[in-house]
């Protein structure tokens, strides 16, 4: 099938999908803070309310997300699945998220790596989200023809932890340094307190951050792994590499 919209990298928002209340801020809430403070809006979609979660209730941590969310300077949503660590890769899943990208139009989309050594619920997600970004492309399906069709730009996975960081795959780093940027991530980070209580995840976060920064040459990034091969018109967009010839 070919795809039956265009999409708009200059103007559309960016969509990120979190498989738990805090997934999205730890992974690359960096990010998204950078790209709101520049003018982009965001938006994030979160699948479960943490329900199974050692700390913390659903209300709580769904109030501990939306407060995140507005340090980001972002919107969000809750959508229900299965469940927090119930989630199973079915296609009624990928319609539901095809239907959310179909809506807000985004020009990138950000959901969980798919390695195997993390939480099962984020991998699960990103072969869900990569799943429904293609069904939003398609015209033809009929439980989704009240909104038209979409092409996404790329789509981009990030690593809630160090472990979920892709192998053999060349990330894209964002630099990340500005200290307004880095202060509201920060904010969003801490902002879920429940989870907190177990863990100094902020600096844990902070400090990946600071390593991939430093590999940089900056102070600050975070990486994004793209599902496809990343396609320019010139060399001009380009930036700098992480290694100085």
């Amino acid at each position: 099938m070919k795809p039956t919209a265009k999409h708009s990298l200059e103007g559309g928002p960016v969509l990120a999908f979190g498989a738990h209340p805090d997934d999205i801020e730890f992974g690359c809430g960096g990010i998204i803070a950078q790209e709101t403070q520049g003018g982009r809006r965001a938006h994030l979609v979160v699948c479960s309310r943490g329900e199974s979660a050692s700390r913390g209730s659903p209300a709580g941590r769904m109030a501990e997300a939306r407060l995140a969310a507005r340090h980001l300077g972002a919107t969000i949503e809750f959508v229900t699945l299965d469940g927090d660590a119930a989630l199973e890769e079915k296609p009624r899943h990928a319609r539901k998220l095809a239907a959310i990208i179909r809506r807000l139009r985004p020009a990138y989309v950000l959901a969980p790596t798919l390695e195997g050594n993390q939480h099962p619920d984020h991998p699960r997600l990103g072969r869900i989200v990569r799943d429904a970004a293609r069904l939003a492309r398609y015209g033809g399906i009929a439980s989704l023809k009240a909104l038209p069709a979409h092409a996404i730009g790329p789509l981009l996975y990030y690593a809630v932890t160090p472990e979920a960081e892709e192998r053999g795959t060349l990330p894209v780093v964002v630099d990340i340094s500005d200290p307004r940027v880095i202060a509201a991530w920060q904010a969003a980070m801490a902002a879920h307190a429940s989870q907190l209580a177990t863990r100094n995840y902020v600096d844990l976060q902070l400090s990946r951050a600071r390593v991939l920064g430093l590999r940089a040459g900056v102070d600050y990034a975070q990486a994004l792994f793209p599902n496809d091969p990343l396609v320019f018109g010139s060399l001009s967009p380009l930036g700098s590499s992480a290694r100085r010839y």
